[in-house]
């Protein structure tokens, strides 16, 4: 059976990995661009690239049985592909709720009103959603309390309703083309509905995915659920290509730069080499355990007692999450409040 060395570039090599793998099961191998420069270190053409020499590389690594098997890498493929898809449908959903916000500012001034002026409106909310379309449905004016009522996707108190009837009808008139203003507001909050509707298909898709994957032993961490950990697991499958939790963390970027010459030794901010989402990910992992974990939770307290502002805090966090997450990739055993505090306590004495 042939052996079949590729390396890995962003997306530009699936397709072609795709098709060999189809056509010599089992034969493909997949090297990272690192893997490849330092194999041509070795073989003594580090400072010379070419296809070639690449080539050459390639095939010294395929020879001591290194690479790892696409077919392995499948499931985790499917999984990175509908994570990063996801984010971008988050990141376009994040544009269209400020859009939204100006337009509505534009059409009923100082109804959509910031934190900090005020009660502010959560367009995600059925509150904010039923406010956009009595907006887009009036144009601007304040409707009455019935069709607020009725239009509300979910729930929605009279108490609430009231108050932002009493808010709306305090604000400045619409302006002179508030017909034009409302048909666009009308637009843009179905193009946000489908949005809405987009992410929360992904969601069941990336649980789902997250499934075939030894990914599903990080949703046992407390605050994680499948979208953190599918994010995580993303970049981070498989486990085997860090051969410890701190090969793992400085991938993430959230590693302090190190420069250390002679007597000199420096450590700086965070190195942020690495992928963003890998970085993201993390974070968001030590968030969910900082609020749900009791160990992390009163390593979060004493670590801001320390006076460490809270994004510093949750960095140091990071670092403990990522060596528990490391460890529950590598064992596949699944999270244990009580073993993690005895773990913990054995290992400060």
């Amino acid at each position: 059976m042939p052996v079949i060395a590729i390396e890995a570039t962003g997306s530009l090599h699936r397709p072609w990995v795709t098709e060999l793998e189809r056509r010599h099961p089992g034969s493909v191998r997949l090297f990272a661009p690192s893997e490849t420069k330092s194999a041509r270190t070795q073989l003594g053409s580090g400072r010379f690239k070419t296809d070639d020499r690449d080539c050459a590389a390639l095939t010294y690594m395929a020879r001591q049985g290194g690479g790892r098997r696409y077919g392995q890498q499948a499931a985790v493929e499917a999984l990175r592909a509908a994570v990063r898809h996801r984010r971008g449908l988050v990141a376009d959903r994040k544009v269209a709720q400020q859009r939204l916000h100006d337009q509505l500012n534009a059409l009923c001034p100082g109804l959509s009103a910031p934190s900090g002026h005020g009660r502010s409106l959560a367009l995600e909310t059925p509150t904010g959603l039923v406010v956009l379309a009595c907006a887009a449905a009036f144009a601007g004016r304040p409707p009455q309390l019935r069709s607020l009522m009725c239009r509300a996707p979910g729930r929605l108190t009279t108490d609430t309703a009231h108050y932002w009837l009493q808010r709306w009808h305090g604000c400045l008139p619409p302006p002179a083309d508030a017909d034009q203003r409302a048909h666009r507001l009308h637009r843009d909050l179905d193009r946000y509905r489908r949005l809405r509707g987009d992410i929360d298909a992904i969601d069941l898709e990336v649980a789902a995915l997250l499934t075939d994957t030894d990914g599903q032993v990080l949703t046992t961490l407390p605050g994680v659920a499948s979208i953190r950990a599918a994010a995580f697991a993303a970049h981070s499958l498989p486990i085997e290509r860090f051969p410890d939790a701190e090969h793992l963390y400085s991938a993430t970027g959230l590693a302090p730069a190190l420069y250390q010459s002679a007597t000199l030794h420096r450590r700086g901010r965070i190195s942020r080499q690495g992928l963003a989402e890998h970085r993201d990910a993390l974070m968001g992992i030590a968030w969910g355990l900082s609020q749900r974990s009791p160990a992390f939770i009163e390593r979060n307290a004493e670590l801001r007692a320390r006076g460490m502002a809270p994004i510093q805090a949750r960095v140091a966090l990071a670092r403990h999450a990522c060596r528990l997450a490391y460890r529950l990739l590598r064992t596949q055993q699944p999270f244990d409040e009580q073993r993690y505090r005895q773990g913990r306590l054995s290992g400060e004495r």
